[in-house]
Protein backbone atom coordinates (compact mmCIF):
# COMPACT_ATOMS: atom_id res chain seq x y z
CA UNK A 1 0.00 0.00 0.00
CA UNK A 2 1.59 3.33 -0.89
CA UNK A 3 1.77 6.47 1.49
CA UNK A 4 1.83 9.54 1.68
CA UNK A 5 3.08 12.33 3.90
CA UNK A 6 0.69 14.19 5.86
CA UNK A 7 1.75 17.67 3.81
CA UNK A 8 0.90 15.90 0.95
CA UNK A 9 -2.34 14.68 2.07
CA UNK A 10 -3.24 17.93 3.21
CA UNK A 11 -2.43 19.39 0.33
CA UNK A 12 -4.43 16.58 -1.51
CA UNK A 13 -7.72 17.66 0.25
CA UNK A 14 -7.21 21.17 -0.62
CA UNK A 15 -7.20 21.00 -3.97
CA UNK A 16 -10.17 18.69 -3.54
CA UNK A 17 -11.78 21.36 -1.70
CA UNK A 18 -11.68 24.15 -4.23
CA UNK A 19 -14.10 24.21 -6.77
CA UNK A 20 -13.01 24.67 -10.65
CA UNK A 21 -13.83 28.45 -10.40
CA UNK A 22 -11.68 29.34 -7.34
CA UNK A 23 -8.88 26.95 -8.28
CA UNK A 24 -9.04 28.98 -12.10
CA UNK A 25 -8.85 32.66 -9.26
CA UNK A 26 -6.19 31.48 -7.63
CA UNK A 27 -3.46 30.49 -10.74
CA UNK A 28 -4.66 34.11 -12.23
CA UNK A 29 -3.56 35.62 -8.82
CA UNK A 30 -0.46 33.92 -9.42
CA UNK A 31 -0.15 34.90 -12.96
CA UNK A 32 -0.43 38.81 -12.28
CA UNK A 33 2.52 40.97 -13.89
CA UNK A 34 4.23 42.85 -11.07
CA UNK A 35 5.56 46.79 -11.46
CA UNK A 36 8.94 47.62 -9.53
CA UNK A 37 9.81 51.08 -8.41
CA UNK A 38 12.31 52.62 -6.40
CA UNK A 39 11.88 55.83 -4.13
CA UNK A 40 14.06 58.24 -2.59
CA UNK A 41 13.76 60.38 0.93
CA UNK A 42 15.77 63.04 2.68
CA UNK A 43 15.48 64.31 6.09
CA UNK A 44 17.70 66.65 7.94
CA UNK A 45 18.12 68.26 11.23
CA UNK A 46 20.49 70.72 13.04
CA UNK A 47 23.23 68.96 14.90
CA UNK A 48 23.09 68.62 18.43
CA UNK A 49 26.59 67.51 19.32
CA UNK A 50 30.33 67.29 18.00
CA UNK A 51 33.66 65.67 18.30
CA UNK A 52 37.18 66.78 17.81
CA UNK A 53 40.71 65.73 18.47
CA UNK A 54 43.31 67.93 20.28
CA UNK A 55 46.57 67.16 21.34
CA UNK A 56 50.68 68.27 21.88
CA UNK A 57 53.69 67.78 20.22
CA UNK A 58 57.02 67.91 22.22
CA UNK A 59 60.17 68.04 20.88
CA UNK A 60 63.68 67.50 22.89
CA UNK A 61 67.05 66.28 22.71
CA UNK A 62 66.17 63.25 24.68
CA UNK A 63 62.81 60.93 24.93
CA UNK A 64 62.45 61.69 28.78
CA UNK A 65 63.05 65.30 28.43
CA UNK A 66 60.27 65.20 25.35
CA UNK A 67 57.95 62.77 27.27
CA UNK A 68 58.17 65.06 30.48
CA UNK A 69 57.23 67.93 28.54
CA UNK A 70 54.49 66.43 26.65
CA UNK A 71 52.91 64.54 29.95
CA UNK A 72 52.60 68.37 31.75
CA UNK A 73 51.10 69.82 28.74
CA UNK A 74 48.35 67.54 27.92
CA UNK A 75 47.44 67.12 31.84
CA UNK A 76 47.27 70.73 31.76
CA UNK A 77 44.82 70.47 28.65
CA UNK A 78 43.06 67.45 29.94
CA UNK A 79 42.03 69.71 33.34
CA UNK A 80 40.75 72.33 31.06
CA UNK A 81 39.05 70.23 29.14
CA UNK A 82 37.04 69.09 32.37
CA UNK A 83 36.89 72.03 33.58
CA UNK A 84 34.82 73.47 31.12
CA UNK A 85 31.85 70.97 32.00
CA UNK A 86 33.26 68.11 29.76
CA UNK A 87 32.34 64.15 31.45
CA UNK A 88 35.31 61.99 31.43
CA UNK A 89 33.44 59.38 29.57
CA UNK A 90 33.81 62.22 26.64
CA UNK A 91 37.65 62.28 26.54
CA UNK A 92 39.83 59.54 25.47
CA UNK A 93 43.12 58.95 24.18
CA UNK A 94 43.38 58.18 20.65
CA UNK A 95 47.26 58.45 19.75
CA UNK A 96 50.35 58.13 21.43
CA UNK A 97 53.89 58.12 19.96
CA UNK A 98 57.71 58.68 20.72
CA UNK A 99 59.42 58.97 17.68
CA UNK A 100 63.24 59.86 16.54
CA UNK A 101 64.42 62.99 14.63
CA UNK A 102 66.92 62.56 12.46
CA UNK A 103 69.45 64.81 11.04
CA UNK A 104 69.24 64.15 6.94
CA UNK A 105 72.61 63.27 5.58
CA UNK A 106 75.17 65.45 3.72
CA UNK A 107 74.66 65.09 0.00
CA UNK A 108 76.85 62.26 -1.63
CA UNK A 109 77.35 61.16 2.38
CA UNK A 110 77.66 57.32 3.33
CA UNK A 111 76.86 58.15 6.66
CA UNK A 112 73.96 56.43 9.04
CA UNK A 113 71.30 59.42 9.48
CA UNK A 114 71.83 60.65 13.09
CA UNK A 115 69.39 60.92 15.84
CA UNK A 116 69.31 65.06 16.52
CA UNK A 117 66.22 64.53 19.09
CA UNK A 118 62.98 62.72 20.15
CA UNK A 119 59.53 64.01 19.68
CA UNK A 120 56.35 62.72 21.89
CA UNK A 121 52.39 63.13 20.39
CA UNK A 122 49.68 62.32 22.23
CA UNK A 123 46.40 63.23 20.46
CA UNK A 124 43.18 63.41 23.04
CA UNK A 125 39.66 62.68 21.25
CA UNK A 126 37.23 64.94 23.15
CA UNK A 127 32.75 64.32 22.24
CA UNK A 128 30.76 67.94 23.35
CA UNK A 129 26.73 66.90 24.39
CA UNK A 130 25.90 71.05 24.41
CA UNK A 131 26.96 72.58 21.01
CA UNK A 132 27.04 75.80 22.67
CA UNK A 133 30.59 75.03 24.86
CA UNK A 134 32.24 74.25 21.71
CA UNK A 135 33.76 77.52 20.44
CA UNK A 136 34.65 78.43 24.31
CA UNK A 137 36.51 74.77 24.48
CA UNK A 138 38.52 75.27 21.91
CA UNK A 139 39.82 78.37 22.69
CA UNK A 140 40.33 76.64 26.25
CA UNK A 141 42.56 73.72 25.09
CA UNK A 142 45.13 75.93 22.73
CA UNK A 143 45.40 78.56 25.44
CA UNK A 144 46.51 75.33 28.30
CA UNK A 145 49.03 74.55 25.56
CA UNK A 146 47.66 72.37 22.90
CA UNK A 147 49.22 73.07 19.47
CA UNK A 148 47.27 70.66 17.72
CA UNK A 149 43.09 70.45 17.14
CA UNK A 150 41.09 69.29 14.09
CA UNK A 151 38.78 66.25 12.56
CA UNK A 152 35.75 68.43 13.82
CA UNK A 153 32.39 66.97 12.99
CA UNK A 154 28.92 67.28 13.93
CA UNK A 155 26.37 64.60 15.31
CA UNK A 156 22.64 64.12 16.22
CA UNK A 157 22.49 62.20 19.31
CA UNK A 158 19.07 60.72 18.44
CA UNK A 159 19.03 60.62 15.03
CA UNK A 160 16.10 57.70 14.78
CA UNK A 161 13.42 60.26 14.27
CA UNK A 162 15.00 61.87 11.07
CA UNK A 163 16.34 58.42 10.01
CA UNK A 164 12.26 57.29 10.16
CA UNK A 165 11.29 60.57 8.29
CA UNK A 166 13.40 60.21 5.72
CA UNK A 167 11.94 56.27 5.11
CA UNK A 168 8.55 57.71 4.90
CA UNK A 169 9.39 60.30 2.35
CA UNK A 170 10.90 57.34 0.26
CA UNK A 171 7.81 55.06 0.36
CA UNK A 172 5.63 58.52 -0.47
CA UNK A 173 8.34 58.64 -3.36
CA UNK A 174 8.04 54.94 -4.54
CA UNK A 175 4.02 55.50 -4.54
CA UNK A 176 3.96 58.29 -6.38
CA UNK A 177 6.26 57.05 -9.23
CA UNK A 178 4.22 53.62 -9.45
CA UNK A 179 0.92 55.79 -9.55
CA UNK A 180 2.37 58.04 -12.81
CA UNK A 181 3.71 54.52 -14.35
CA UNK A 182 0.08 52.58 -13.93
CA UNK A 183 -1.62 55.63 -15.24
CA UNK A 184 -0.13 55.48 -18.12
CA UNK A 185 0.65 52.21 -18.37
CA UNK A 186 -2.94 51.42 -18.14
CA UNK A 187 -3.19 49.28 -15.28
CA UNK A 188 -4.21 49.22 -11.42
CA UNK A 189 -1.57 48.44 -8.46
CA UNK A 190 -3.68 45.81 -6.54
CA UNK A 191 -1.76 45.18 -3.34
CA UNK A 192 2.14 45.17 -2.66
CA UNK A 193 4.04 42.07 -2.75
CA UNK A 194 7.73 42.80 -1.49
CA UNK A 195 9.15 45.70 -0.32
CA UNK A 196 13.11 46.40 0.92
CA UNK A 197 14.55 49.55 2.37
CA UNK A 198 17.90 50.88 3.50
CA UNK A 199 18.67 54.44 5.56
CA UNK A 200 21.70 56.18 6.42
CA UNK A 201 23.38 59.12 7.67
CA UNK A 202 25.13 61.32 5.44
CA UNK A 203 28.14 62.47 7.62
CA UNK A 204 29.14 65.65 7.97
CA UNK A 205 32.86 67.48 6.74
CA UNK A 206 35.53 66.75 9.06
CA UNK A 207 38.63 69.07 9.14
CA UNK A 208 41.85 67.03 9.43
CA UNK A 209 44.03 67.53 12.01
CA UNK A 210 46.78 70.15 11.48
CA UNK A 211 49.11 72.31 14.00
CA UNK A 212 47.78 75.54 15.36
CA UNK A 213 49.66 78.43 14.05
CA UNK A 214 47.81 81.12 15.93
CA UNK A 215 46.19 81.91 19.04
CA UNK A 216 42.48 81.61 18.48
CA UNK A 217 40.05 84.34 20.13
CA UNK A 218 37.77 83.58 23.04
CA UNK A 219 34.73 81.67 21.95
CA UNK A 220 35.84 80.12 18.58
CA UNK A 221 33.14 81.01 15.61
CA UNK A 222 31.74 77.62 14.68
CA UNK A 223 29.26 76.84 12.14
CA UNK A 224 27.20 73.37 12.74
CA UNK A 225 24.90 73.45 9.65
CA UNK A 226 22.45 70.44 9.05
CA UNK A 227 22.92 66.61 9.44
CA UNK A 228 21.07 64.53 6.72
CA UNK A 229 19.53 60.90 6.95
CA UNK A 230 18.83 59.36 3.23
CA UNK A 231 16.65 56.33 2.89
CA UNK A 232 15.98 53.92 -0.15
CA UNK A 233 13.10 51.70 -1.00
CA UNK A 234 12.23 49.45 -3.63
CA UNK A 235 8.75 48.30 -3.96
CA UNK A 236 7.08 45.95 -5.85
CA UNK A 237 3.28 45.98 -6.65
CA UNK A 238 1.26 43.26 -8.04
CA UNK A 239 -0.86 44.93 -10.91
CA UNK A 240 -3.65 44.15 -13.49
CA UNK A 241 -5.26 45.87 -15.93
CA UNK A 242 -7.94 48.75 -15.59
Amino acid sequence: MMMFPRAALAAIALAASLSPLAAQDIGAAARRPTLTVTGEGTATAVPDMASFSTGVVSEAKTAREALDANTAQVAGMIAAIKEAGIEARDISTSGFSVQPQYQPPKKDSNEAPRITGYEVRNTVSVRVRDLSRLGDLLDKVVTSGANQIGGISFDIAEPQAMQEAARVAAVKDARRQAEIMAEVGGVRLVRIINMTGEAGMRPMPRMAAAPMMMKMDSAVPVEAGESESRANVSITYEIEPR
